[in-house]
């Protein structure tokens, strides 16, 4: 296979993932806190990662200003963007949540153009509003819900894709230069360090002991691929593909999620679905063509 497209095979696998684990999520909710569930899949993934990488020395002797950036990588784009997501989520609706997410692309490549990681073309931005475009036909703006209620969870989930944004532009540098699992294996750790008070706090209200061995499975199952196998991928992809892509490949998830319905909720695809999925996958396409033109004449 072409090492062209390994990263966009990634990519697609990093939204599967992504994708699925709200699933696998909802079946934990019902026996923890949100707060409790965000605390053990951070610090679960970091001791499978730490095991995974066994050798941790050589980041401890990286400049102070890397240790920096690592840490503020690890505040956006795993304790703030799981902590704000969730509690977001929980205040209001999944239908306002996928709408909110189709600004993570329009924020990375802002950002990246800012920080000079991409020219920002006419093409990619045009991919990106195709992209768009297809979610919201396929979740439906008439379907949202704007109150007083939802307005806080709104503003902490456009908080979220922000904050996601600035992370997956920043972090490119850091997973180029110190490889993506070295990269991904500490931001997970001092992740897990920086929720340990939240942790404390959250599980000595939990019951664990009721827990039923099906939910731990599920817990497991979260821990290793939506959130190990989903970060390593897609820092892998960071180090091969611009920022922008990266972020446009989100637009796979609600696509996903309403391709999985027919399995688990015996719903069946409609012509909504399909033009969804031409616009979706149309403005993706258009992004990772002008993307990969663009790395192709910069190594030429």
């Amino acid at each position: 296979m072409s090492n062209r497209f390994k990263p966009h095979l990634a990519l697609v696998a990093v939204q599967i993932l992504f994708g699925i684990w709200p699933i696998f999520g909802k079946i934990v909710l019902r026996s923890m806190s949100s707060p409790s569930l965000v605390v053990i899949r951070i610090t679960g993934a970091a001791v499978a990662l730490a095991l995974l990488q066994r050798r941790l020395t050589p980041l401890l002797r990286m400049p102070a200003k890397d240790i920096g950036l690592l840490t503020l990588c690890s505040l956006l784009g795993v304790v703030g963007n799981q902590l704000l997501y969730v509690k977001g989520l929980s205040l209001t609706t999944v239908i306002n949540a996928t709408l909110l997410s189709t600004m993570i692309p329009v924020y990375a490549l802002a950002v990246s153009v800012l920080l000079g990681y991409e020219r920002g073309s006419l093409k990619t931005l045009a991919g990106i509003v195709v992209s768009a475009a297809g979610v919201i036909y396929l979740v439906n703006p008439a379907h949202a819900e704007l109150n007083a209620q939802t307005t806080t969870g709104n503003l902490l989930l456009l908080a979220n894709s922000f904050i996601y944004a600035i992370y997956i532009v920043i972090s490119k540098d850091l997973f180029e230069r110190y490889g993506a699992l070295n990269v991904v294996t500490w931001i997970f750790l001092i992740g897990a360090v920086m929720t340990v008070p939240v942790g404390i706090y959250s599980l000595q209200n939990e019951n664990l002991a009721a827990i039923s061995g099906m939910v731990w499975l599920a817990v497991a199952f979260i821990i290793l691929l939506p959130t190990v196998g989903a970060y390593y991928l897609n820092a892998w992809a960071l180090t091969r593909v611009a920022p922008s892509t990266v972020a446009t490949y989100i637009y796979l998830q609600p696509l996903i999620a309403f391709g999985l319905a027919p399995i688990f909720l015996g719903e069946s695809w409609n012509w909504r679905t399909i033009v969804a999925a031409m616009f979706i996958f149309g403005g993706v396409a258009l992004v990772t063509s002008d993307n990969d033109r663009q790395t192709h004449v910069s190594v030429t």
